[in-house]
């Protein structure tokens, strides 16, 4: 019975191997496109947060750009010649929730730093986003093997 249970145990991980990386991508990718349409369309967010701390404008001006930053950043993922470009467009977003973070702790947590808000919640996934992105990252270099990382 082991030894079928090997077999299976192995063409599962197989399966996750070779199109783990590629779902993962594609869904972050989405993912981004979906929360930079919502900032777009005037859906609120806790991106404002981030306008008011990096103020390069009125929060009305800079939380659509910023959407559009973000659904570019999207699309950058799910295209992957773009991957690069979008690890890029994350590296110059990630200050803006680090700042909001060190800036605003008391709007980003009821206790600091153990407790966040909704609102630090958000920015804290924001990190947590662009972490995911650079395991992305780690696997363009293999674009010339078809068995690995599509």
């Amino acid at each position: 019975m082991y030894p079928r249970l090997d077999m299976v145990d192995r063409q599962i991980a197989g399966w996750m191997e070779r199109y783990g990386h590629m779902i993962h991508r594609v869904s972050l990718g989405v993912f981004f496109a979906w929360l930079g349409a919502l900032k777009t369309f005037g859906v609120s967010t806790a991106t404002s947060l981030i306008a008011h701390v990096i103020y390069w404008g009125p929060p009305e001006v800079i939380v659509p750009i910023i959407g559009w930053w973000e659904i570019t950043i999207g699309v950058c993922l799910i295209i992957r010649p773009l991957v690069r470009i979008a690890l890029l467009l994350l590296l110059i977003r990630l200050p803006g929730s680090l700042l909001a973070l060190l800036l605003l702790p008391d709007v980003c947590f009821v206790h600091v730093p153990y407790a966040p808000t909704l609102e630090g919640q958000y920015l804290i996934k924001d990190i947590m986003l662009f972490s995911a992105a650079l395991v992305i990252g780690g696997t363009i270099r293999f674009e010339k093997d078809p068995r690995v990382y599509h």
